[in-house]
């Protein structure tokens, strides 16, 4: 679904520090002509296929280097739902995350999934970051790098951990090779300073912003190098900003292993369907005994233990993948059926050319925002603490981020996202979320001092708004309607039960296709869209 958004358009427009922001002081007929000049310099043309026949795209240059208006010049791509109401409230910039998501669909979905009324006031802009997606250029550093089989992620010899980090540094070593005068200025900063061009080019004073996951992140940077030229602010599923990047990681791994053990639960109170048992430990106990045999036997010569658990890891994100997950377990310990492991892998965490491009991207502003131990001594001594502990995800996680260690660019400081100069901000965490822990959601809302946190109580899943619970969307709508936020005296401003967790697949269901039902649930809302990247 991340690349639903249709074929982009050719239309460019140049910044190159041309383009200056209304001035504060500025009349309202001058404020008008300076919007209409800079807005005329963005030429929209209709990119919608018959799923999203509103759709518009463009493509605006911005300097590789903010501190060198003139100097080369990148290619952002944008996609626009126009407003239709008579009256604008302006542009709300969207962002699905990553770093290395494309939000370029990222726009038709929150323009349908909001009431209409709230849709129409609002130019929705999507728009893929600096080397992302049609972004030009984007970056792909290693093609294949996740091909199967790969080492066991767990380094239990010398020989894995020595194959494991040749498979980081080759990587690291290709990127530095392939783009040398680009990752210095592949950073979450730079990618703020874009979004700033962005809002010249349209021609407004101020954005609307709303971003799930490293895109709350991107959004409090902004906020924070931009505070008054930000209108309306939504974050949903918070990084902890005191976290960037390497202990946000670690923590990760022990949300992960309990969102895994929640799914062994859910497992249990449905053996009447999967026959794994009633008990959720002893159902863990079959699930790693299936991956010590994958390690020593892949299944189809493509799922290891490796890609074991990246079939798995999209569970933690969201439970609409656990009947398919659940089914597939089964098949194999029941009934020793590894076709049906070959196919989840194929459909569920097979990495293509765009996965790719969102690894390339997602490792370069990781591993440039912030330092990262250069000592592979310390991140072995972390990742077996973890492991210990939580043993899921953690050495998957570690691999994953392993690049980092070996990074050919110095690293910049995390941004202080402190602010007390902003307007009411909205916040959405759920306390379960596994890619973005519930601590980060109550460190931003101490961090930002006029802003209020939403609550899904019990609630697992990333990204919660515009995916089914009706008492968040409601606090969204009114919000983004009339910039009203809930108070309250606790650490929660408001709180809302999360959605019942999903069914099994019906006999039908499994009859018609093992996987699709479950996938096209998740592909459908806005797991889909929101990118995998840990």
């Amino acid at each position: 679904m991340r690349r639903s958004a249709a074929v982009l358009c050719g239309a460019t427009v140049v910044l190159a520090g041309t383009l200056t922001a209304v001035p504060a002081n500025a009349t309202a007929s001058q404020s008008a002509h300076t919007a209409r000049t800079a807005a005329a310099k963005i030429t929209w043309k209709k990119c919608g296929t018959d799923d999203t026949p509103t759709l518009q795209c463009a493509s605006v240059k911005v300097p590789l280097d903010h501190a060198k208006p003139r100097g080369k010049q990148i290619s952002l791509a944008l996609s626009r739902v126009p407003h239709t109401a008579s009256k604008s409230q302006g542009p709300l910039l969207v962002n699905p995350g990553g770093p290395g998501g494309s939000g370029l669909s990222l726009a038709e979905f929150v323009a349908s999934s909001l009431p209409k009324a709230v849709a129409a006031q609002y130019d929705v802009i999507g728009f893929d970051p600096r080397g992302v997606g049609k972004s030009q250029p984007a970056l792909d550093c290693k093609p294949g790098h996740f091909d199967p089989v790969r080492p066991d992620s767990v380094p239990s010899t010398p020989a894995i951990e020595k194959a494991n980090l040749s498979r980081a540094k080759a990587f690291a070593q290709a990127c530095g090779r392939k783009y040398k005068d680009v990752l210095p200025y592949i950073d979450t900063v730079s990618a703020v300073k874009d979004m700033d061009s962005i809002r010249k080019a349209l021609g407004a004073s101020k954005i609307n912003y709303f971003g799930y996951s490293y895109g709350t992140y991107l959004g409090a940077v902004y906020a924070k190098l931009f505070p008054e030229r930000v209108r309306r602010l939504v974050l949903d599923s918070i990084v902890d900003p005191t976290g960037v990047w390497y202990d946000d990681n670690l923590q990760q791994d022990y949300a992960f292993d309990k969102r895994h053990k929640a799914l062994m639960a859910w497992i249990a109170t449905y053996d009447s369907t999967y026959h794994l048992g009633t008990d959720p430990k002893k159902i863990e106990a079959k699930w790693y005994a299936m991956r010590a045999a994958l390690a020593k036997k892949p299944a189809g010569g493509k799922v290891g233990a490796s890609e074991l658990e990246d079939i798995f890891i999209p569970g933690g994100y969201n439970n609409a993948y656990w009947p398919t997950l659940a089914q597939t377990f089964a098949a194999y310990v029941n009934n020793d059926d590894t076709a049906a492991l070959v196919k989840a892998y194929d459909t569920i965490a097979a990495i293509d050319a765009s996965g790719d491009n969102g690894y390339s991207v997602y490792t370069s502003v990781q591993c440039r925002d912030a330092s990262w131990p250069r000592d592979w001594k310390q991140w072995r001594k972390d990742n077996w603490a973890v492991y210990e502990k939580a043993p899921f995800m953690a050495w998957n996680n570690a691999w994953y981020n392993a690049p980092c260690a070996f990074w050919p660019t110095k690293s910049l400081k995390p941004v202080n996202v402190s602010n007390s100069k902003l307007p009411p901000v909205l916040l959405f965490q759920a306390t379960d979320d596994a890619a973005t822990p519930y601590q980060g959601g109550v460190t931003m809302h101490r961090l930002l001092k006029k802003s209020s946190l939403v609550v899904e109580q019990g609630g697992g899943n990333h990204g919660i708004t515009l995916s089914g619970n009706a008492c968040l969307d409601k606090y969204l709508a009114t919000y983004l309607t009339d910039g009203k936020v809930p108070h309250g005296s606790g650490v929660a401003d408001a709180v809302c039960k999360k959605n019942p967790d999903p069914k099994p697949q019906s006999a039908a269901q499994k009859a018609s296709s093992m996987l699709r039902p479950a996938v096209a649930a998740a592909g459908d809302s806005l797991r889909g869209i929101l990118g995998s990247g840990r």
